[in-house]
């Protein structure tokens, strides 16, 4: 394989690996296999769908996913050991293009510090995993994690190493985002000038966000002769996260002229993507987020409104027609039928089976009801909401508030469990929130430790639905919920039970609500 014979750059989304590392990010197996098919509709080439040997709950995504994905390679990543590779392989195998992803730290901090390794064990025990890793698959991406900082001349070395026993994919990653662009560009200049055979690769970058130089470091490594770009869907992960992958993609669509490249993705794919993503991870898009935030293609001024009013190019680069976005405001009422709502339904990018969309309808009207006048964002937070609240195994089927000015709020609460069982719960707080949470915590056995509260309107107007998202601690990990709803107390306490549902899910599959059961590099 020749990996610059052409023009095309390689999009590799790490969302549902490197993405969900992000405190908090964390995703049921249902919200992956979700999140995967969203990437495939988006065309991704590759999706890392997660760390098989770091729980068997990693294990169980990644293996679903991997079943389940047709026209995406699925990769699986491993460390340098035997171990690590044979799960990766194992949770793979089963995709129609696998791929496995193996990496070690290089770089002199992390050989002294982490893993207390000479640079010749490390070397070695890179070409003994790599050439494991080819007797299971063909398509193999090698890491050395902390590249950026891993001295030049042992970096060659290590590449060259692994190109020599198969490595069909070098990655070379800025794991701490200290790299800045013109820095990054001389690196792979370095390696495409002193490893031989590495023409016969694809060189990769994985950026991180930590000075905000992700997008910026990997358009330069693209310009130094990479093609492959790892990212994230709205730059989510670890610390400041990740190169944002509508950044990045939109970037090379955009200069297309510039870079003379471009990639596969389905970029009016990208905002509702983007919405799924940010709604299942809880993680809120900034309204200044380029591409996919509020703001993106919005025009306050006075003389932008004008030149825009004569032509669109004057203060707009990209159309939001291209990444998916709708300039269309108030557009269905309680009076619209299915088939219209259908119609809206696809417009703003949501595809949905005849069961999907059926629910969906149903609360459409009910919400109509409430609403005098329904946007695109009431649509939308019905689609990404429609089960928040009702996947169990506890279910609200009754909340009574009572509270004023002089009084202690009080909260009523009726809970039925898949099991069969109903309780009823009553509990007192400093506010009608805060007696919602105290009573779900009392009918559901779990405590919690809020740690932050966000309540944001989802649209305008005295009637617009209300998100409330929820960060909680337990058991020292993050977590997070969010529900939308009229009513905020509601939204508040369907979030709340979001996150002891999640939490109660994890132990029933796992037997252990620790998220992650041995500690994971990060490339």
């Amino acid at each position: 394989m020749n990996a610059v014979d052409d023009n095309k750059v390689i999009i590799f989304d790490t969302t549902l690996r490197d993405g969900e590392q992000a405190p908090g990010c964390s995703m049921t197996l249902n919200e992956k296999v979700r999140v995967a098919a969203a990437l495939q509709d988006l065309k991704v080439d590759i999706i890392e769908a997660g760390f098989p040997a770091a729980s068997p709950g990693d294990f169980d995504s990644v293996r679903t996913i991997a079943r389940s994905i047709e026209s995406s390679t699925v990769c699986g990543l491993a460390r340098c050991n035997s171990k690590d590779i044979k799960r990766a392989w194992d949770a793979v195998k089963d995709a129609a293009s696998p791929r496995i992803h193996v990496f070690v730290a290089t770089s002199q901090i992390h050989r002294e510090h982490k893993l207390q390794m000479a640079k010749e064990e490390i070397l070695k025990s890179a070409v003994e995993s790599v050439s494991l890793a080819r007797e299971y698959c063909e398509n193999i991406e090698f890491s050395p994690e902390d590249a950026s900082r891993t001295e030049l001349e042992y970096l060659a070395e290590v590449v060259q190493a692994v190109i020599g026993v198969g490595a069909t994919t070098v990655n070379i990653p800025d794991t701490v985002g200290y790299a800045v662009p013109g820095e990054f560009f001389e690196i792979f200049k370095y390696l495409k000038n002193n490893v031989s055979g590495i023409d016969d690769v694809r060189l990769s970058a994985h950026c991180h966000d930590d000075l905000g130089l992700a997008v910026a470091n990997s358009l330069a490594a693209v310009q130094a002769g990479a093609r492959q770009i790892e990212c994230t869907m709205n730059g989510i992960g670890e610390r400041a996260g990740n190169c944002s992958l509508e950044e990045v993609v939109m970037a090379i669509k955009t200069r297309e002229s510039h870079f003379g490249l471009k990639t596969g993705v389905d970029t009016k794919r990208l905002y509702p993507t983007s919405r799924i993503v940010a709604n299942v991870t809880g993680m809120h898009t900034p309204r200044n987020k380029a591409i996919v935030g509020e703001n993106a293609f919005a025009h306050e001024a006075g003389i932008h409104q004008h030149g825009m009013l004569q032509n669109r190019e004057t203060y707009e680069i990209m159309r939001p027609e291209d990444v998916g976005r709708s300039h269309s405001n108030l557009v269905l009422g309680k009076h619209s039928g299915r088939h219209a709502f259908r119609e809206r339904v696809e417009q703003l990018g949501f595809p949905l089976d005849d069961i999907e969309l059926n629910r969906c309808f149903e609360k459409f009207k009910r919400l109509a009801d409430r609403k005098k006048d329904m946007y695109d964002r009431d649509i939308e937070a019905i689609i990404m909401n429609v089960d928040v609240g009702k996947a169990g195994p506890w279910i609200i089927d009754e909340l009574r508030i009572t509270a004023g000015t002089g009084t202690v709020a009080t909260a009523v609460l009726k809970l039925s469990h898949t099991d069969g069982r109903e309780i009823r719960e009553a509990a007192e707080g400093d506010g009608p929130v805060a007696a919602a949470f105290q009573a779900l915590e009392a009918g559901t056995g779990i405590e919690l430790t809020l740690k932050n509260f966000e309540v944001r309107g989802v649209t305008v107007g005295d009637d617009a639905q209300g998100e409330v998202t929820v960060t909680v601690e337990y058991n020292q990990q993050s977590f997070r919920g969010h529900a939308v709803s009229t009513d905020i107390v509601e939204s508040a306490a369907f979030a709340y039970l979001e996150v002891i549902n999640r939490i109660l899910r994890r132990h029933d599959s796992n037997g252990d609500i620790e998220e992650k059961t041995i500690a994971v590099g990060n490339p």
